[in-house]
């Protein structure tokens, strides 16, 4: 348990001494880079630190995002005592201690406590409902910092009683501000270490969105530079942070012809049935520092795109992959955007899906779209039979098989087959199911 009065001078005598991404924290709530739709006029975050009222909040989402830096900000700026609590190694008596201290000095003389809980997911359904007197009866302004997504990982009572903010990864232009910062700032490098652009390019890849991991790699980096210089600033370029991070600096950039061309590459190859290279690109991806949404919506794409009803399986694995991303992210979705990469990679291929609804929507473009058979049209309002809407519709489940012999696509496109089925994987039976299909829906009945 750590607890900070900041009101306090002690902290200067460890000044330096502390890693990069603690000097360089903002100490105000317009010091912090990225989450502008947390931290904007009127925003909530900022009505509750400005008006100074008793609040509980979770902050949730990836790591580095500013979860511990917007606790330590909300309570330099309202002046409560601040109380840190780890859930990896905390425990229900650690929690009633930091509560029955906060009641006792807010008896005594008014001092109000802010108790933040880091990783507050780790806690258990007896250690959160320890919680909740404190939090329901404001003995504690309460703050709870998760990955995880707390409708899964946080009691109820709790989550009920608390304000849900979600915090988003940070992108390029917010990683190069904490960097510039941590540069020039006399917290942190203080002009005395330059970083060329193709280091700052590869240092911001490695990043991946988290803001800590950008200080602590370029703090790295400029120790592998070397000591600062009476001659001038020392240079940190992209070999220095490669040597400090021990992570090559791959050559991707995500908006020019490298994204494209490995993307490309790696869409080809599940298509072609290469596990093996489509894994190489997608490892490619990560850690050039690629969004994993991004590379999660190309798999879900071409589960159909490629795979289909070959394999209809595809699509929920590729669905689940990108579920995982934004449920736990990196570096652990790795696994899951693998599993599904082999997935759709292994699978038969068919390309109906696609074929069929790009040639439905290339007759309706076309003016191929007549009117809706009048045996089909909605009969519940006032007035509907009289117009002879739903007159001789046959209920399919009356019917052998559930299908009844009717004309359902209008007038000019009965004739129409879009979905032409291959004879790979599950698609195989598909075909002999539909030729029975439309054999009874174009029979007199």
């Amino acid at each position: 348990m750590s607890e900070t009065l900041f009101d306090d001078a002690g902290a200067e005598a460890a000044k330096g001494q502390e890693p990069l991404a603690v000097r360089m924290r903002p100490r105000t709530l317009d010091e912090v880079v990225g989450q502008r739709h947390l931290l904007g006029e009127g925003s909530p975050l900022r009505r509750l630190v400005e008006d100074d009222a008793p609040m509980s909040v979770f902050l949730w989402g990836p790591p580095g995002t500013g979860k511990t830096t917007l606790a330590t900000v909300v309570s330099r700026v309202t002046r409560r005592r601040f109380v840190e609590l780890s859930a990896v190694n905390a425990g229900v008596k650690d929690v009633r201690a930091v509560v029955e201290e906060a009641k006792r000095r807010m008896g005594m003389n008014g001092t109000r406590t802010l108790l933040f809980v880091d990783e507050v997911h780790r806690f258990n359904k007896t250690q959160q409902d320890a919680l909740l007197p404190a939090v329901e009866n404001r003995w504690v302004s309460f703050i709870g910092a998760t990955t995880e997504n707390p409708f899964f990982s946080v009691v109820s009572p709790l989550l009920s009683r608390s304000l849900l903010l979600s915090l988003e990864s940070l992108d390029d232009s917010d990683i190069r501000a904490l960097v510039d910062r941590a540069l020039t700032d006399e917290r942190g490098l203080d002009g005395r270490y330059t970083l060329t652009e193709e280091g700052a390019e590869h240092l911001i890849r490695l990043a991946g969105g988290d803001g800590r991991r950008s200080l602590t790699y370029l703090e790295a980096g400029a120790l592998v530079a070397g000591p600062p210089s009476a001659e001038g600033p020392v240079e940190i370029t992209a070999e220095h942070v490669e040597r400090a991070v021990d992570r090559h600096a791959v050559r991707y950039d995500r908006s020019g012809d490298q994204h494209y061309d490995v993307i490309s590459a790696f869409i080809k190859s599940m298509r072609g049935s290469d596990p093996d290279a489509a894994l190489h690109y997608l490892a490619r991806m990560i850690e050039a520092g690629e969004d994993p949404r991004f590379i999660a919506r190309r798999l879900v794409v071409h589960a159909s795109e490629d795979v289909g009803m070959a394999d209809p399986t595809a699509l929920q694995t590729a669905v689940a992959a990108a579920q995982a991303v934004e449920l736990i992210g990196l570096p652990e979705a790795r696994i899951n955007l693998a599993q599904a990469v082999i997935h759709i990679s292994l699978a038969p291929k068919s390309n109906a899906v696609i074929t069929a609804i790009d040639e439905a929507m290339g007759d309706v473009r076309a003016g191929r779209a007549g009117p809706v058979p009048a045996h089909l049209r909605d009969a519940h309002y006032k007035g509907a039979a009289d117009l002879g809407h739903g007159r001789g519709y046959r209920y399919a489940h009356d019917h052998p098989g559930g299908v009844a012999p009717q004309q359902h696509a209008p007038e000019g496109l009965t004739e129409r087959e879009y979905y032409r089925p291959t004879q790979h994987g599950a698609e195989r039976r598909f075909t002999e199911i539909l030729q029975k299909i439309r054999s009874v829906l174009k029979s007199e009945g």
